[in-house]
């Protein structure tokens, strides 16, 4: 395997084909051959090609991508370090699940419910919706402790109570953003703005493919669409075939990926065949990595004919293991969706995104939870069991959250008929982590009495990030595309990975 990733400058390492050296090889070999008969000896293809080289470097790109492209075929690259998971599954909570009625009890809440919550604390405090004189709302569940760790769960987890020595759960998530569409870009992409490649773009970008039939970047979604749209899974300004792939559960798996009627198999090889001979013709000579995407795109939509029909399936699935994710056949769900992903890692899909939208409860947020609980928590912890029996775990990270956590005050507006609920809060909230080098049957992070700041064991979203790559064997300082004059990288210029959870 060869190293993908940058020491600094966006030089890669341990690699023959690195741009830069290419252009000083290139530059010397121009030199020795030609020197003595001056500029005018010096072949304008050779001027063109260090030209090209240097465009190529300039923005990160590797020269050899001809190589790389050859019949679309993958490659994994070596990480920097032995990784702990060699893939991953994000369940995305997109809306903010209430970390105070899920994952963080407070007996105080209960206490003062109905009252004001102290000036002091909400100092300086923005809010989407809700007066800084809003009065605290208890928890609407009760919580209990579960398993050999003693973790405490809300009643509405049972599932997940049942794997709770499996996870690490940590209360002590904190992000930037008081607003979804900034958070769930600012979760996934390290920046509240479209434009930056995401997580799993940058991890296969970093690592490569293991699967020559399916993307290495998969994308699910259930509930509805999200805020951040498809700028949660962009590539950004990484080359394009680092987008995720949306697959869906229903219909086609992948939309215009189906052979046109009349065209047989044969026909259809010959014509992809002439048009990656035209493509790796014109890559060869401009080196734009926008070929490459283009002639792996068109290789791995040949291939998922039969293979993206096969994964979804479920003819030979167990009929119990249809039950215990609570799927039913036919049914587009956030369950199929969990059964989707776990097929997809057997098959070397590197990273799987799963997203279920509806956790934004700014009213009634003891129905929306009893819901939202009822639609994934059983599927949730299937998944993880399911990975673990298959002696998947072990190298499967899962990661379980959404973009911010609730407010402990209650959000209740006549006007826009809410009441109830709980606003967006960026200070404090809960995600779950399991499989893939973490610590088992862990909870870390607390929060003052009333659930409002983190007051031990802090981890900011950046955090996060790197500590995901860390256990993929990722040096998350080191993972870096120069684009525009500077090198980039997922962390922007923060982040340390949270070694307390590292088994």
């Amino acid at each position: 395997m060869t190293s993908r990733f940058s020491k600094s400058y966006g030089a890669t390492e341990h690699s023959s084909d690195d741009p830069r050296e290419l252009i000083r090889a290139a530059t010397r070999r121009s030199f020795l051959a030609d020197a003595g008969r001056g500029l005018g000896g010096i072949g304008l293809g050779r001027i063109a090609l260090s030209t090209l080289l240097g465009a190529a470097a300039a923005s990160g790109v590797r020269a050899n991508t001809a190589s790389d492209a050859q019949a679309g075929s993958p490659r994994a690259f070596a990480p920097h370090f032995p990784a702990r998971a060699k893939r991953v599954i994000r369940l995305f909570m997109v809306g903010a699940p209430s970390q105070l009625d899920l994952f963080d009890p407070k007996p105080a809440l209960s206490r003062l419910d109905g009252k004001a919550v102290p000036a002091e604390i909400i100092r300086d405090q923005r809010y989407a919706f809700i007066q800084r004189d809003a009065a605290i709302l208890a928890p609407r569940f009760r919580f209990s402790r579960h398993g050999a760790s003693g973790a405490v769960l809300s009643e509405v987890l049972p599932h997940l109570a049942r794997i709770v020595d499996e996870i690490t759960i940590v209360r002590s998530m904190t992000t930037d953003q008081f607003n979804h569409g900034p958070a769930e870009l600012f979760l996934n992409t390290g920046f509240p703005r479209p434009g930056r490649p995401s997580m799993g773009s940058w991890v296969t970008y970093g690592l490569g493919s293991e699967t020559s039939d399916l993307p290495a970047f998969v994308v699910l979604t259930s509930g509805g669409g999200s805020s951040g749209g498809p700028g949660n899974w962009s590539a950004g300004f990484l080359p394009s075939r680092y987008q995720g792939v949306p697959l869906r559960s229903q219909g086609a798996p992948i939309l215009n990926a189906t052979r046109p009627a009349g065209i047989d198999a044969r026909a259809e090889r010959d014509m992809l065949d002439l048009v990656r001979a035209l493509n790796r013709r014109a890559l060869e000579r401009t080196l734009d990595p926008e070929i490459e995407a283009r002639i792996a795109s068109y290789e791995m939509a040949f291939r998922m004919q039969s293979s993206a029909p096969e994964l979804v399936d479920l003819s030979k699935e167990d009929p119990r293991t249809l039950e215990r994710y609570g799927v039913e056949i036919g049914k587009p769900s956030f369950a199929l969706n969990c059964l989707l992903a776990r097929r997809l890692v057997e098959r070397g899909t590197r990273f799987v995104d799963v997203y279920h939208v509806g956790w934004d409860h700014h009213s009634d947020v003891e129905g929306g939870l009893r819901s939202q609980c009822r639609a994934t928590d059983r599927a949730s912890a299937a998944l993880v069991e399911d990975l673990r029996d298959r002696g998947l775990l072990d190298d499967t990270l899962v990661v379980w959250g959404g973009e911010f956590g609730r407010t402990p005050m209650v959000e209740s507006n006549a006007a826009l008929g809410r009441k109830l609920g709980r606003d967006h809060h960026p200070q404090a909230f809960t995600v779950w982590l399991a499989g893939g080098g973490v610590k088992r049957g862990l909870t870390i992070g607390e929060t003052d009495e009333l659930g409002f700041h983190v007051i031990e064991d802090r981890v900011h979203i950046h955090d996060l990030q790197a500590t995901i790559l860390a256990l993929l064997g990722i040096d998350h300082e080191r993972l870096t595309f120069h684009y525009q004059g500077r090198d980039f990288r997922l962390t922007d210029v923060h982040g340390a990975v949270v070694e307390k959870i590292i088994a």
